[in-house]
């Protein structure tokens, strides 16, 4: 029987603006907001939908503001009465994908994120890191540059997205290195991504022992749905797998593209993406461009993931 899994995308999804229609149009949905603005201390409709750029693009206040959007459209769904078989989220959307599995309550996890993403940024200085995603080189192509541009500092791989898209992530000096050898070597493409701290990095060592500690005092229950853990690519279900996946995620590679072929293998032939923009729903096609995909954002993109459902 085909299966229908839920996806929640992470950083470099955000953008100034999002979230607002849902906002409006919503009661709902302007709850959500209003959660997550008591629990953090700021107004995050505010930071969505006006910003500034840099500040939406600082981690620590990207992150609650793309879970927040992401659990404010994934109630669109749950109204109507769909659930998955199966979800996953990348990187900060396993956050998401906890919250939407019943393991974790929403504000416990806009807590974490937001603490997440000041030890992420604390733990080196924005200008001193980069992070940047390398197209059209393979997975041992990009492992070996990495290796090479060591010599400068460290830089190592943080995502791989898909058979054509890894990310890079590290100390300035060797991910500009880094990238200038994959542009030697035919790359087809090389982007500097906005993301303020070189996440899944070993550079995040000191965020994840901080935010470990902060963990211990949240509850996290079993999971409602099978997540497949970036760091695995394994489908987990008790709450203390989902603990460790947390913690061990800071500082390991997102296996993107593993935990997409591992649902495919277990029988998911539909994937909806929830939250702002559609990078995973990109992502997903050039992974195997045989599933269905869709996103959902706002009241519009529901009648389209609604027909893919149903299907």
């Amino acid at each position: 029987m085909a299966k229908l899994a839920f996806l929640f995308p992470g950083q470099g999804s955000q953008y100034v603006g999002m979230g607002q229609r849902l906002f409006n149009e919503d009661c709902e949905a302007k709850r959500v907001f209003e959660e997550a603005s008591g629990v953090l201390g700021f107004d995050i409709a505010d930071l969505c939908f006006n910003g500034p750029e840099e500040k939406l693009n600082l981690t620590q206040y990207t992150q609650p503001a793309i879970l927040t959007v992401s659990i404010a459209a994934y109630g669109l769904l749950t109204r109507e009465g769909f659930l998955p078989d199966m979800v996953a989220g990348h990187s900060l959307g396993e956050y998401s994908a906890l919250v939407a599995s019943d393991a974790m309550k929403f504000s416990d996890a806009v807590y974490l994120v937001h603490r997440r993403g000041i030890y992420m940024q604390e733990a080196l200085s924005p200008d001193k890191s980069l992070v940047a995603a390398i197209l059209g080189l393979d997975r041992l192509g990009v492992e070996d540059i990495c290796r090479e541009a060591s010599g400068k500092g460290i830089v190592s791989v943080a995502n791989y997205n898909s058979p054509v898209q890894i990310v890079i992530a590290g100390e300035k000096e060797a991910v500009r290195l880094a990238l200038e050898m994959a542009e030697k070597r035919k790359a087809k493409r090389t982007i500097i991504l906005p993301v303020s701290a070189p996440v899944h990095s070993p550079l995040m060592k000191d965020a994840a022992e901080r935010l470990s500690l902060d963990m211990e005092k949240i509850g996290i229950g079993d999971l409602r749905y099978p997540l497949v853990c970036n760091v695995d690519a394994m489908p987990i279900s008790r709450g203390e797998e989902a603990r460790s996946c947390l913690i061990r995620q800071i500082t390991s590679p997102v296996l993107w593209e593993d935990s997409i072929r591992r649902m495919i293998t277990s029988g998911v032939s539909s994937f909806i993406e929830i939250g702002p923009k559609n990078v995973l729903t990109g992502l997903v096609k050039r992974i195997d461009k045989n599933v269905r995909t869709s996103n959902i954002e706002n009241r519009d993109s529901l009648k389209e993931a609604m027909d893919i459902i149903w299907t």
